[in-house]
Parts: C-alpha cells; structure tokens; sequence
C-alpha cells in the first residue's frame, strides 16, 4: 500500500500525464462503488491492469472510497432496484438470469446494479474534474503547500518518511530507466 500511495504522489507531483492520473481516479471510483468480489469487480480490475492509467491513484481512489461505501450504500441500492424493476428491462433480465455464468456475476443484486450504473455514470466526469484540477494542484497549490510549516511537520512522522523515502526510491528507480540525470 505505501507503495501505491508513493507511486500516486510521484506521479501527481510529476510530469506525468495528467490524463493518466485522471484515469486512474475514475477507475478507483468506478471499482470502490461496486461491492467487491463478484465477478463484474473482478473482470473490471483485470481489465483495468491492461489499460494505461496510474495505478497508485486507482488504489488509493478505490482503498478511500470504500471506507465510505456504508455512507454511499443507500443511493447506489435504489438506482440498482429501479434498474431492477424497470418494466422494459424485466424480459432482458430474465433472459440473462436463465444463462450459464451470468448469475455469477450477481447483476441482479440491487447493490451491483445501483454501483455498476452509478460507476459508470460516473467515470467521465470524474475524469474531466481530475484532469481540471491536477494542473491548477501542480501550478498553483503545490509550491504553496511544500514549503509551509505544517508539511515540513508531517514529513518527520515515521509512517510519512516512509512514504517519502519509497517515493525518492521510485523516482530514483525511474530516472535511471529512463537515463535521466
């Protein structure tokens, strides 16, 4: 995990494309509100290893976002029940139920309906509010924020030096990837 949170911090206070990083939040969103350990979850982070995005805000996005899931809950179960209870959708739904392996996919849960629906509702404009605020972060906020007293504070925690040393490691493991000096 602090390997995540370094790769995400590295990658946000790079130059790595914004674009990436914007995806990497959509992703960590679209997985956090779908109820883990079903098949859709499952096929989706298989899929998204495959994609180019950050990896490190995916994680983050998903670990933050699920501690707030109980929270969350209650609006992604009743967009789930009136998907489930469209009258238009009842003769499709019935259809994939009665296929083999479909089921296992528990898209006839409430919870896995309402947060498929939602991700995926979801996923663009997340992306576009990533890829807004990255840049005004790194040109604006960035500068401010590394050199207050408060953050100066913080990176003597034992579990930040952590953090900071695995991003010193990653960043000096990339340079020498890539022949940067």
């Amino acid at each position: 995990m602090i390997k995540s949170i370094a790769q995400f911090i590295l990658a946000l206070n790079s130059n790595e494309k914004k674009t990436q990083v914007a995806a990497g939040f959509s992703w960590g969103v679209l997985l956090a509100l779908l109820p883990a350990g079903n098949v859709f979850w499952i096929a989706l982070f298989l899929l998204s290893l495959f994609l180019k995005h950050n990896h490190g805000a995916k994680l983050l996005v998903t670990a933050i976002l699920k501690l707030a899931m109980p929270l969350i809950y209650p609006f992604t179960d009743m967009i789930g029940w009136a998907i489930l209870n469209a009258g238009e959708l009842r003769p499709f739904f019935t259809t994939l139920y009665n296929m083999p392996f479909v089921p296992f996919t528990r898209f006839n849960n409430t919870l896995v309906a309402g947060g498929l629906a939602a991700g995926m509702v979801l996923w663009i404009p997340v992306f576009i509010l990533m890829n807004t605020l990255i840049p005004l972060y790194r040109n604006s906020f960035l500068p401010k924020i590394a050199n207050s007293k408060i953050v100066k504070a913080v990176k003597e925690l034992p579990f930040i030096s952590k953090i900071g040393d695995a991003v010193t490691a990653l960043k000096e493991m990339r340079d020498a990837n890539t022949g940067v000096m």
